[in-house]
C-alpha cells in the first residue's frame, strides 16, 4: 500500500486530492451499442440488405406507389429485428450498484458518512455488523469480525477476520478464515473493525470480475447461426438467379425495365424474410410462456438453445441449496438427533445443548449459524425454563486465530455467572480440558458429520463465581462439554426432482462450488448428481493442461474449491468439448461463467444484480425446477421451428415458380414484387403463429439432447418442403392456365392464382403440423389459434381483392365466388396429396424429428 493513512484518517483535502487523481470508487460504465449500430449490423445481413436494395431499385424504375409499399414493408421488417436485438448488457452497471451506497470513514480524526464512490485508497473505513464493505483493504482492527463473502466466493459460511495493526498485508483472495483482508461488496455479519482501504473501483476483487465480464463476447445462439447460414444460402441463390433472369429476359425481349422488375420479384420470392421473423415470433411467444411460470428470458433466442443443453453446470450455494444455515443434527455423548426443520419440542437429553447454544449466540443475529441456533431454541424451548431472555450479558470474548470459539458470560442473578461457548470442536475441547483420547474420539465424530456435509460446532458451559471476569476465556475453570451442533445449507425442495428429470432428458448435471470437497460431495449425493467420478478441486484444475481437463470433465460431475476464473475455465472447457452449456448461479463470482455459457441462468430473487444482468435467463422465484420447464419449452420450440422452416421452404417454391415460369413461357408476370411481399411479410409470418401453438411431442423429455451441430433444416426436411411446394406450384399453375384458357382478364387470372396459393398456404400449415393424416385431426381441440390465423389471412387477402384502392395497387380483380372456391379447393387438395407420402419410412423419420 503506497499511500498509508494516518491513524486519524485522511484529511478532507488529501481525500479530495486522491479522489481527483485516482478516480471514484466505482466501476467504469459499459460501452453501450446504440440503436444506430444495431441498425447497421442488421442491414449488413444479406437478407435485409437485398430487401432494402430491391425496394429502392423498384422505387427508382417502377411505380412510385409500389416502391413506397415495398420500402414500408422493408422498414417494418428491419424495425422489428432492431427492436428484438436492442438488449443492452448492464452487468458492469449492476456490479457498480453492488458497492455500498454509503460508507463510514475517519476524516480529520472525526467519523463521517460519505458516498461510497468517494472512498479513496488510504481511507480508514469503519465497518460493523450488518454493513457492506465499500472497498478492498487491510483490517487494522478486528473485534470478533466475520464477513459473508459468498457473493465473491460462493461459500455460504461467513469467514473470520484478523487484524494486521501495521505493515503491508500479503496478497490474498476472498475466502478463508483469519485473513487480514476485507473485500468490497462483502457483508459484515459479526463484530466490527477498521479497514485501511488499499484498492477502489475496478482494482477491487469485484472490479476484476467486472473486467473479465467486459472481456467476454456474447456468442450467437446455435439457432441464430443456423438461420444465418440458411439466409446466406438463399441470398446467394436469389442474387445469382435474379441476375441471370435479368440478363436473359433483357437480351431476348429488349425491355430492361421489365427485366429488372422481374429479377427483383424473383429475388424477393427466394429471400427467406420469414426465417428471422418466424424466429422473432417464436422467441417472443416463448418468452411470454416462460414468464407465466416466473422465468424471465433476457435474450429470447436462448430459450431454444436451452432445449439443446447437454450440460447443466449448477452452482451449489443459493442454487441447489437455500443459502441459509439450518441445524440438521444434534449430538450429545454419542446420542444423535436428526432434525427435520419443523420441530416444536426436543427430547430432554438435548435441552442443555440447545440452551447453551442459544446463550453462546447473539440474539439479534446476522450470522446464519447464530440465527439457526436461535430459531431452534425459540421453536423448541420457548415455553421452558431453558431460555433466559432476562439475563444481561456481562462480557463477550470474540473468536481469534488461536482460539476459534465465541464465549459469552452472563449474569444469572444472585451473584452467579454462567459462561456459554460455541466454536470449533478442537477449541472447545481445549477449554473443556480434554485428554488426547477424548479429543481423538471427538474429532472422529466431527469427521463423520463432515462427511455428511455438515458444518460442525461444539458447545460448552460453565459456572463462574461473582467478581471480575478474566481477560482470556482460557482462564475459566474447565468447562462442561455439552455436545455438537451440525449445520447444513439445506437442499432446495425442487432441486432433486429437477436434477432427476434433467438426467432423464439426457442432460449431464455438474455442480461447481467454492465449498469444501466433503460438503460438495454430500450435497451432490443428496441432489442426485453423479459422484462416481469423485470430486475435482480448484488446485487440481490449476495443475491440468487443457487436454487433461477435457478428459477429467468427461467423468467428473462435482467440482469444489473453485475460484471465479476457474468456473469460467470449466465452462469454456465444456464448450470446447462440444457440449451445449447451461450455467446457473446467483453470486458475483458466477457472473463471468454465466455470460460465457451458451445459456446463463440466474436466480433472480436471491441473486445479485450482476448475476441477473450477465445471465440470459432469470428465475424470478428462484425455483430450480423451472429450469426443466425451460428445457421442455426449448425442445418444443425447436421442433415447431423445424416445422415452420419446412413450411417456409415449401411456400417459397410456388412463389418463386410463379415469379419465373410465366416469364420464361412468354406470358405476363403472375406475381409482382408487392405480391411477394404480401405473402412473405404478412401472410407467412401470421401462419407462423399457428406453428408456435402446436403441442409438444410425446416423450419430449425422454430423448437425449440433439447434437450441437444438428441443422434446423437438413436435407430430408428440405426435400419434404420442396415436394410440398412442387404439389402446390402445379395446382396454382393449373388454375392460372384454366383461367387464361377461358378468357378471363389478366387481373382475374392473377386473383384466382393468388386465391389458390393462399388456400394451399393455409393447408400447408396443417399438413406440417399433423404427424399423421391431416383431415382426421383438422377439427381437434387445441387448433383454435390455427383457425384464427386462417381467418386473419383470408381477411387480408379478401381486402386486397375487394377494396378498390388496394385491388388497383395489387392489380387484382374481384373473382366470382364459385371461381374463387374452385381455385381454393385446387390449392388445398394438391397440398393434402402429401399425406399419401407420410407413411413412407424416410418421410416419417424426417417428420418425426420435426
Amino acid at each position: 500500500m503506497s499511500e498509508p493513512a494516518p491513524r486519524a484518517g485522511l484529511s478532507a483535502a488529501e481525500a479530495a486530492a486522491r479522489l481527483a487523481r485516482l478516480g471514484p470508487n466505482e466501476l467504469p460504465r459499459p460501452q453501450r451499442r446504440g440503436p444506430g449500430r444495431i441498425l447497421l449490423s442488421v442491414l449488413a445481413e444479406p437478407m435485409f440488405l437485398l430487401l432494402v436494395l430491391a425496394a429502392g431499385i423498384y422505387l427508382a424504375v417502377g411505380d412510385p406507389a409500389e416502391g413506397a409499399l415495398l420500402l414500408a414493408f422493408a422498414a417494418l421488417s428491419v424495425g422489428l429485428v432492431v427492436v428484438q436485438e436492442h438488449r443492452s448488457e448492464r452487468a458492469l452497471e449492476a456490479l457498480r450498484a453492488l458497492a455500498a451506497p454509503s460508507a463510514r470513514v475517519l476524516r480529520d480524526g472525526v467519523e463521517a458518512r460519505i458516498a461510497a464512490r468517494e472512498v479513496v485508497p488510504g481511507d480508514l473505513l469503519l465497518v460493523g455488523e450488518g454493513e457492506r464493505i465499500a472497498a478492498d483493504g487491510v483490517l487494522r482492527r478486528a473485534d470478533a469480525l466475520a464477513a459473508d463473502e459468498s457473493l465473491l466466493t460462493g461459500e455460504s459460511l461467513p469467514v473470520r477476520k484478523r487484524a494486521l495493526p501495521a505493515g503491508d498485508a500479503p496478497e490474498a483472495a476472498p475466502g478463508g478464515d483469519d485473513a487480514p483482508w476485507a473485500w468490497g461488496g462483502s457483508l459484515v455479519v459479526r463484530g466490527h473493525g477498521v479497514v485501511e482501504v488499499a484498492r477502489t473501483g475496478a482494482a477491487t476483487a469485484a472490479g476484476r470480475i467486472g473486467a473479465s465480464l467486459a472481456a467476454i463476447t456474447l456468442e450467437k445462439t446455435l439457432l441464430q447461426r443456423q438461420v444465418a447460414r440458411l439466409v446466406r444460402l438463399f441470398g446467394v441463390l436469389a442474387v445469382g438467379l435474379s441476375l441471370l433472369l435479368v440478363a436473359v429476359h433483357g437480351s431476348l425481349r429488349g425491355d430492361w425495365v421489365e427485366a429488372a422488375l422481374a429479377g427483383i420479384a424473383l429475388a424477393m420470392s427466394m429471400l427467406p424474410e420469414e426465417f428471422p421473423m418466424a424466429l422473432a415470433v417464436f422467441m417472443a411467444l416463448g418468452a411470454w410462456r416462460l414468464a407465466q411460470v416466473n422465468v424471465l428470458a433476457r435474450r429470447g433466442a436462448v430459450i431454444e438453445t436451452l432445449g439443446a443443453a447437454s450440460v447443466l453446470a449448477v452452482d451449489k450455494t443459493g442454487t441447489l441449496t437455500e443459502n441459509r444455515m439450518r441445524l440438521r443434527e444434534l449430538d450429545v455423548d454419542g446420542a444423535v438427533l436428526r432434525l427435520s426443520g419443523d420441530e416444536r419440542e426436543l427430547p430432554e437429553a438435548f435441552h442443555r445443548l440447545v440452551e447453551y447454544g442459544v446463550l453462546a449466540s447473539k440474539r439479534q443475529a446476522f450470522d446464519p449459524m447464530d440465527a439457526a441456533v436461535g430459531e431452534l431454541g425459540r421453536a423448541t424451548l420457548g415455553a421452558t425454563e431453558h431460555l433466559h431472555g432476562d439475563w444481561p450479558l456481562a462480557r463477550e470474548y470474540g473468536l481469534s486465530a488461536d482460539l476459534p470459539a465465541l464465549s459469552r458470560a452472563w449474569d444469572a442473578g444472585g451473584g452467579r455467572g454462567v459462561v456459554a461457548v460455541k466454536g470449533a470442536p478442537e477449541a472447545v475441547a481445549t477449554l473443556c480440558g480434554f485428554d488426547a483420547a477424548r479429543r481423538a474420539a471427538l474429532l472422529a465424530q466431527v469427521e463423520r458429520m463432515a462427511v455428511d456435509g455438515l458444518r460442525v460446532l461444539a458447545v460448552a458451559s460453565g459456572e463462574i463465581a461473582g467478581g471480575a471476569l478474566p481477560d482470556d476465556p482460557r482462564a475459566f475453570p474447565p468447562l462442561r462439554f455439552e455436545g455438537l451442533l451440525g449445520f447444513v445449507d439445506p437442499l432446495r425442495a425442487s432441486a432433486r426432482p429437477a436434477v432427476d428429470e434433467a438426467r432423464a432428458a439426457g442432460i449431464a448435471v455438474a455442480m461447481i462450488t467454492g465449498d469444501y470437497p466433503a460438503t460438495a460431495r454430500a450435497i451432490a449425493r443428496e441432489a442426485g448428481i453423479d459422484t462416481a467420478g469423485g470430486v475435482l478441486t480448484g488446485p487440481e484444475i490449476d495443475a491440468m493442461d487443457d487436454a487433461a481437463l477435457a478428459a477429467a470433465l468427461r467423468r467428473t460431475r462435482v467440482f469444489a474449491r473453485i475460484r471465479p476464473e476457474q468456473k469460467l475455465r470449466l465452462v469454456e472447457a465444456f464448450k470446447a468439448d462440444g457440449e451445449v452449456v447451461a450455467m446457473t448461479g446467483d453470486g458475483v463470482n458466477d457472473a463471468p461463467a454465466l455470460k460465457a455459457a451458451h445459456i446463463g441462468i440466474a436466480m433472480a430473487r436471491r441473486g445479485t444484480d450482476v448475476a441477473r444482468e450477465a445471465a440470459s435467463i432469470a428465475l424470478l422465484d428462484d425455483d430450480f425446477g423451472r429450469i426443466v420447464a425451460g428445457v421442455r419449452l426449448g425442445r418444443r420450440i425447436f421442433d415447431n421451428l423445424r416445422k415452420v422452416m419446412i413450411y417456409i421452404a415449401a411456400i417459397h417454391l410456388p412463389v418463386a415458380g410463379l415469379a419465373l415460369l410465366p416469364l420464361l413461357a412468354g406470358l405476363p408476370p403472375v406475381l409482382l414484387p408487392m405480391h411477394v411481399v404480401l405473402i412473405e411479410m404478412v401472410v407467412d409470418p401470421i401462419c407462423s403463429i399457428a406453428f408456435e401453438n402446436e403441442p409438444e411431442e410425446r416423450g419430449i423429455m425422454r430423448r437425449p439432447p440433439r447434437r450441437a451441430d444438428e441443422p434446423l433444416v437438413g436435407l430430408p426436411q428440405l426435400a419434404i418442403g420442396l415436394a410440398q411446394g412442387a404439389l402446390l406450384l402445379l395446382a396454382v399453375l393449373a388454375v392460372h392456365a384454366v383461367a387464361r384458357t377461358v378468357g378471363l382478364t389478366e387481373d382475374l387470372q392473377r386473383s384466382l392464382a393468388f386465391v389458390a396459393l393462399t388456400a394451399g398456404n393455409l393447408a400447408l400449415v396443417r399438413v406440417n403440423g399433423a404427424r399423421g393424416a391431416t383431415l382426421p385431426r383438422l377439427f381437434e381441440t387445441g387448433h383454435r389459434v390455427y383457425w384464427l390465423v386462417a381467418t386473419v389471412a383470408v381477411a387480408i387477402v379478401a381486402t386486397c381483392m375487394l377494396w378498390p384502392s388496394a385491388a388497383a395497387l395489387f392489380r387484382f380483380a374481384p373473382p366470382e365466388p364459385l371461381h374463387a372456391l374452385a381455385a381454393a379447393a385446387a390449392g388445398v387438395v394438391a397440398v393434402l396429396l402429401f399425406d399419401l407420402l407420410k407413411p413412407v419410412p424416410a418421410v416419417r423419420r424426417a417428420l418425426g424429428g420435426a
